[in-house]
């Protein structure tokens, strides 16, 4: 169960990263927010948290039952 959560949560906070850009240039980082509308923008960032969130929330649980 500790596994499940873990891949989960490793997962996610990848998919948190790309969807953030945080694996990115600084170069990169602006163009990309200059030739993205504010839509698109808006989505990216919601899924980045989301994933982010969820992320978290698994690490977290695989650690509480890793210590119950």
């Amino acid at each position: 169960m500790i596994q499940i959560f873990l891949i989960i949560s490793i997962i996610s906070i990848i998919i948190s990263g790309m969807f953030l850009g945080v694996w990115t240039s600084g170069q990169q980082q602006r163009a990309n927010y200059h030739s993205e509308t504010k839509d698109h923008r808006d989505f990216r960032s919601r899924v980045g948290i989301y994933a982010g969130l969820i992320g978290l929330a698994s690490l977290g649980l695989a650690g509480l039952l890793y210590y119950i």
